[in-house]
């Protein structure tokens, strides 16, 4: 993440933070329900350092994130709006386990000794609560972004979501689809190179 921060730092400025229950963040994840609340106080106080035009870009989880905020404050007068969003690796609907990756990561967020492997293999703290009620996925978030543009960008090897899920939110658009060959999952598979390409996108007003 400091790595794509530095690409992107390139050509704008550069807020990143750790979403609740992750690092040194109090609280406790709820897996992308609750995070939406983090990053609108993150892009509020964004707005309130003099940036006058904000972007979001989440990786995996934080794909979702940014979508559903895009949805959700898209009409907000306190500053929480963003005007442009970027989604990779992000899954298009909830409770996949299409995947062996996704398999385990079930397993961590939904049974106590998973949990405890998140605490303190992973660093993330995890609610034990289940959703309640269910956020809105984010392929039903998509509709309601435009007219804020928005890229959704995934590798063609992602071991987590496979091609469907970027298909799947592209075609609930408007939105521009990065379909990358050869590209792994999220952040550490996202080269410089890409990253660049991400941050002339976002350049582009």
């Amino acid at each position: 993440m400091r790595r794509a921060a530095r690409v992107f730092g390139r050509r704008a400025g550069v807020v990143t933070f750790s979403f609740r229950g992750h690092g040194r963040s109090g609280g406790r994840s709820t897996v992308g329900d609750r995070e939406v609340l983090d990053l609108a106080a993150a892009v509020a106080w964004a707005r309130e350092l003099g940036y006058a035009r904000v972007a979001t870009v989440g990786f995996s989880m934080g794909g979702s994130v940014v979508l559903r905020h895009a949805a959700l404050y898209k009409d907000a007068a306190d500053g929480a709006r963003t005007d442009a969003v970027v989604a990779v690796s992000a899954p298009a609907r909830w409770y996949y386990r299409g995947t062996a990756p996704m398999r385990r990561l079930h397993w961590v967020v939904t049974r106590p000794a998973g949990r405890l492997v998140g605490r303190y293999g992973l660093r993330t703290r995890i609610h034990d609560r289940d959703w309640d009620p269910v956020p809105m996925p984010p392929v039903e978030a998509v509709p309601l972004i435009a007219p804020v543009p928005l890229l959704i960008v995934h590798g063609d090897r992602d071991p987590y979501f496979p091609v469907d899920h970027p298909r799947m939110l592209a075609a609930a658009g408007p939105a521009e689809l990065w379909l990358e060959p050869g590209m792994g999952h999220a952040e550490n598979a996202a080269d410089d190179a890409l990253l660049a390409r991400i941050a002339d996108w976002l350049a582009v007003p």
